[in-house]
C-alpha cells in the first residue's frame, strides 16, 4: 500500500485533482483544508484540527464517521467478495437489500432497480418510465414536467428535468425539454408563500388539464428543493401533486437522494404526506456515507410491461458495472441495522426541536432573508437589504465568507450562493446541533455586519 506524507497532499491535489462545483483559478490561490480521519461528527484535518461534519459530507452521512457496525460490515464483506456482477448472478447482499427497502418504502413500490449514484438512479426512473408508455401502447405520452429550481444531478437526462440555470444553461443544446412547473417554493417575499403554492397547483392542473394525454411523469423533489437552497414546500403540495398526476395516468417521480433517510424527519420524505408515487430514487443516506450506492423503486405494474420475450424486445437495456456492489449493499444493510438498533428515528423529534430553538435568534438578524427548516436540513438566505430584497452582489461572496469564518471556529459547511446549508449527521447530539448553530450565527453576523472581513477573498465555494 502506498505511503505518503500529509505534507505533500495539498501539493498533489493543486497539481492534479479537478474538484466539483470549484471555479479552480480561485481553488489553485488557496491552501486547502486535508481531512485526514473521521470521528463521530467530527472531521480532523492533517495538523489534527476537530470540525462539525456541518453538511453531512455533501448530505450523506447519517451515523456519523467510523462507526463501528459499518465498520465491521465493510470488513466482514470484504473477507467473503467485494463485488460480481448482477448481469446474470445473484448477490445475497444486494437481494436482501432491495427487500428491506421494500419493506420500508410506501406502498406498491416493490421492484428495486440498483445503481451507483443519485443521478443514475433518476435517470433510470425517466428511461423506465418512458419506456413503459412505448411498450404499452402509450406512444403519445413523451413529455415530461419538472419544477424550475429542480436538481436532479448531472448526466444529461437529468440535466434535462433539472431547473437550475447557473449549473445547467450551457447544455441547453445537448437536453430534451420538459414542461417547466413554477416551484411553490420561489417567491419573492415571504408573504407571498401561499400565492405561489396555489400558482403552482394551478398551473399543473392546467397543464394536465391540457396536455396529461402527452405527458409520461411528473419529476420533483418531495418537501425540499435541496440543491436549490433549500426550499421549502407548503405542506399539502406534494400530497396535491400526487393526486393530480394520479387522475391523469402520469407517473410521479420523487427524488429522495436528498431527503431519504431520515433527512425530513421521517424515513422518507413522502409519509409526511401519505404519498405513494410511481417511481422513489434514493441515494446519499442510504450506506450511510461509506460507499456510492443508489436504487430506483418502482411498482409491478410497470414491472410487468417489460416482462416479455427475446423477440419483443422489452428487457430495460440499461446497467452499471458495479450495480448490487457487494460492498455498498452490506455497508446499506448494517446502516438500516443502526437505524433499528440505536433507534435513530424515535430520537429526531427532541433534536429537531433544539434545532429549530437554536435558529431562532438567527432569524432576528439583520441581514438575513429566511431560515428554511424541515427536520434537520436547514438553508440561511441572506440578502444586503431585507426590506428592498436587494441581494448581495456575487462577488461579494458572503455565504462563502460564512464558510471560511465557521470553518476557523470549527464547522465545515457549504453554501450555496448567499444561502448557508446545515445539515448535520442525524447522530449529532442536541449540545452539538446547538453547538453548530452558535458558530453560524456568529458566522453570519461578522461576515454581514463588516463588509471588510476577509476582503479580497474570491468566492471559491458556490
Amino acid at each position: 500500500m502506498a505511503e505518503w506524507k500529509l505534507s505533500q497532499v495539498a501539493k498533489w491535489d493543486h497539481e492534479f485533482v479537478w474538484h466539483p462545483f470549484t471555479q479552480m483559478q480561485d481553488w489553485l490561490a488557496q491552501e486547502p483544508v486535508v481531512i485526514e480521519r473521521g470521528e463521530g461528527v467530527y472531521l480532523i484535518d492533517e495538523n489534527g484540527k476537530k470540525y462539525y461534519d456541518g453538511v453531512s459530507s455533501l448530505w450523506v452521512n447519517i451515523h456519523g464517521h467510523n462507526h463501528p457496525t459499518l465498520n465491521a460490515a465493510l470488513k466482514e464483506q470484504v473477507d467473503k467478495i467485494a463485488h460480481s456482477t448482477l448481469l446474470g448472478l445473484v448477490s445475497p447482499p444486494s437481494a436482501q437489500l432491495c427487500k428491506e427497502l421494500v419493506e420500508l418504502a410506501p406502498e406498491g413500490l416493490n421492484k428495486v432497480f440498483l445503481s451507483d449514484d443519485g443521478s443514475t438512479a433518476i435517470e433510470i426512473a425517466i428511461k423506465m418510465a418512458y419506456q413503459y408508455r412505448q411498450q404499452v401502447g402509450q406512444t403519445e405520452k413523451t413529455k415530461f414536467i419538472s419544477l424550475n429550481a429542480g436538481y436532479h444531478g448531472d448526466t444529461l437526462g437529468t440535466v434535462s428535468v433539472g431547473g437550475i440555470q447557473l449549473f445547467h444553461q450551457v447544455f441547453h443544446n445537448l437536453l430534451f425539454k420538459p414542461i417547466t412547473l413554477p416551484s411553490p417554493g420561489v417567491y419573492r417575499d415571504v408573504a407571498d408563500r401561499e400565492a405561489a403554492f396555489e400558482e403552482s397547483l394551478a398551473e399543473l392542473e392546467r397543464i394536465l388539464d391540457e396536455e396529461g394525454h402527452q405527458i409520461t411523469a411528473l419529476v420533483m423533489e418531495p418537501l425540499v428543493q435541496a440543491a436549490a437552497g433549500m426550499l421549502v414546500m407548503p405542506h399539502g403540495y406534494l400530497k396535491r401533486v400526487r393526486e393530480l398526476t394520479a387522475a391523469h395516468d402520469v407517473f410521479l417521480i420523487v427524488d429522495e437522494v436528498a431527503t431519504g433517510f431520515g433527512r425530513t424527519g421521517t424515513f422518507f420524505a413522502c409519509e409526511q404526506e401519505g404519498v405513494s408515487p410511481d417511481f422513489m430514487t434514493l441515494s446519499k443516506g442510504i450506506t450511510g456515507g461509506y460507499m456510492p450506492l443508489a436504487a430506483t423503486l418502482t411498482t409491478q405494474r410497470v414491472f410487468d410491461a417489460f416482462l416479455g420475450t427475446f423477440e419483443e424486445k422489452k428487457t430495460f437495456y440499461h446497467g452499471h458495472s458495479y450495480t448490487g456492489n457487494a460492498l455498498a449493499c452490506a455497508v446499506a444493510l448494517a446502516s438500516l441495522q443502526v437505524f433499528r438498533d440505536e433507534k435513530v428515528m424515535e430520537g429526531l423529534p427532541r433534536k429537531i426541536e433544539a434545532f429549530t430553538n437554536a435558529l431562532k435568534p438567527i432569524e432576528q438578524l439583520e441581514h438575513v432573508k429566511e431560515v428554511r427548516q424541515r427536520g434537520l436540513i436547514v438553508g440561511i438566505e441572506l440578502e444586503q437589504e431585507v426590506a428592498t430584497h436587494t441581494p448581495y452582489r456575487p462577488n461579494d461572496a458572503v455565504g462563502a465568507k460564512v464558510a471560511v469564518l465557521a470553518r476557523e471556529r470549527g464547522l465545515i459547511c457549504r453554501p450555496i450562493g448567499d444561502v448557508v446549508i446545515l445539515m448535520p449527521p442525524l447522530a449529532s447530539t442536541v449540545e452539538q446541533i446547538e453547538d453548530m448553530v452558535r458558530i453560524v450565527g456568529e458566522s453570519i453576523r461578522i461576515a454581514t455586519e463588516d463588509e471588510h472581513v476577509l476582503e479580497g477573498m474570491r468566492p471559491i465555494i458556490l
